[in-house]
């Protein structure tokens, strides 16, 4: 039977990378609605093209569109032995547009892993990112992974700057955003009973460890 994980964290508690290790580690597919949404415009699919007029009007992707390329990526071969999701489901009505869909498919969400960071971490790992100027437009944070030599990029020596998003005013803002937005989906599976909730303060190795346990003990 597939094993369908939903993978909860507001921006910066490593969501990312924590559903990347969880797909490795038990051969599950890593479906991320962002990573979605990129390869259908790049592709330029119908439901592409529909994604890419909706952005360039500076509207919100509706939920019909956003469920459309779930399915359409979880009815992937690549799928059958279940999958990680990440960004999706944002609400409870698309959580209850996905355990339809994963109920045509023989399966249903067997855990929500809920990433908590505090937040005054996770102002510290937004505000500390800065990005080359160059072509290849590589990342660095001033903690966790500095340049050598301070505002200059390792790779190509061009200057780094500060996304706007990086900046410690609009981090807040994202934070509290997120947190008002997401609070029903995390009820929502808490009701069900499949939340878990790691601790996401700590670094990557012990909170890969977490939720490993976590999945182990839901399977």
């Amino acid at each position: 039977m597939p094993v369908y994980l939903v993978l909860i964290g507001l921006p910066g508690a490593g969501k990312g990378t924590q559903a990347a290790l969880l797909s490795k580690q038990h051969g599950l597919a890593h479906v991320s609605s962002g990573d979605l949404f990129r390869d259908n415009i790049k592709r330029q699919t119908p439901l592409g093209q529909q994604v890419e007029a909706i952005l360039k009007r500076g509207d919100l992707v509706p939920d019909d569109v956003t469920i459309a390329m779930v399915r359409d990526r979880l009815k992937n071969p690549e799928c059958a032995r279940g999958a990680v999701l990440d960004g999706f489901p944002r609400t409870p009505a698309q959580a209850k547009a996905l355990e339809a869909m994963l109920t045509e498919l023989g399966g249903r969400v067997n855990l929500v892993p809920y990433i908590q960071v505090s937040e005054p971490v996770l102002v510290e790992r937004l505000t500390g990112r800065w990005t080359c100027k160059g072509p290849g437009q590589h990342v660095y944070h001033l903690k966790f992974n500095p340049p050598k030599a301070a505002g200059v990029c390792d790779v190509d020596g061009t200057e780094l700057f500060q996304r706007p998003d990086d900046r410690e005013e609009t981090v807040k803002n994202r934070i509290a955003e997120y947190v008002a937005k997401t609070s029903p989906l995390i009820e929502h599976y808490r009701s069900l009973g499949l939340l878990v909730e790691i601790n996401g303060d700590q670094a990557i190795e012990p909170v890969t460890a977490q939720l490993l346990a976590a999945v182990a003990g839901a399977k």
